[in-house]
């Protein structure tokens, strides 16, 4: 099934979400807030509409039937998507919060899983104009770069990323108690964006020590993953497992993106 995906028509696909996210962006726009009291803005919704219909139209070219899992989606019940072998896990705008203090800040998300594991993803982010893919046995890139673009040793301070609008205690602790001979200095971003500065080499280690969802990481742990680092687990001081995805629940654990050594 992968090989007869050609990642660039993903790519295209979020650039054209993206179209439509600025059109919104640039003008006033209602934000209105869900269940759980996460904003939800009709640049959302736009972009999962068309994201939905352009992959419909690829599995068409491609000659594949695969689901379709979204933030924006309807909620598709574990027996009914447990034994997924491919699908598709969209955000169509992650980082609503940074969109809506038009910091741009803000990303579309789309990754292909497969058997539990994130094999190709494409992350854009247009008020920025920068966009990162990956495919399985193809690389990571970003703007055709191949990543990382740099390496610890080219670092003088040691980077640690943590969200702009989701700093929890126990993140706060976790940065105070890292052990390095460098300087440490904060870079604080929003979106799956955190998760790209780790794969393109511009920061050492993101910790999520707080509630995320599994399309929040989705397509950033693809490109993360052909840059030859990871997402793994973190709990009570331990470093776990890599993310996996269709999980009965879909709340992430808390993690940790770095280059580990094993």
């Amino acid at each position: 099934m992968l090989n007869k995906i050609d990642v660039q028509d993903v790519v295209a696909l979020a650039r054209k979400a993206g179209e439509a996210i600025m059109a919104i962006y640039r003008k006033d726009f209602k934000v209105e807030f869900k269940a759980d009291e996460s904003p939800l803005t009709e640049a959302d919704k736009a972009a999962h509409n068309i994201i939905e219909q352009g992959l419909k139209e690829l599995d068409q070219k491609n000659g594949a039937a695969i689901p379709i899992m979204s933030e924006e989606g309807k909620n598709i019940p574990y027996e009914d998507r447990k034994n997924w072998d491919y699908f598709w896990m969209v955000d169509p705008v992650d980082g609503t919060k940074e969109f809506i203090k038009k910091n741009g800040e803000f990303t579309v998300n789309i990754a292909l899983i497969h058997n539990g594991s994130p094999v190709l993803g494409v992350v854009y982010a247009p008020a920025l104009g920068q966009v990162y893919w990956a495919k399985q046995g193809e690389g990571a890139f970003k703007d055709g770069q191949a990543l990382p673009l740099q390496s610890e040793a080219q670092r003088e301070n040691f980077k640690i990323v943590a969200s702009r609008s989701h700093m929890s205690d126990e993140t706060r602790e976790f940065i105070e108690n890292i052990e390095t001979d460098k300087t440490k200095e904060l870079v604080s971003i929003g979106s799956s964006l955190k998760i790209c500065l780790v794969a393109e080499g511009e920061a050492d280690i993101y910790p999520r020590l707080g509630p995320t969802m599994e399309w929040d990481t989705a397509a950033a742990h693809a490109v993360l993953l052909e840059a030859g680092m990871a997402i793994k687990a973190y709990k009570n001081g331990t470093v776990l497992s890599q993310l996996t995805y269709n999980k009965h629940s879909l709340l992430n654990p808390f993690f940790i993106v770095a280059a580990f050594s094993n």
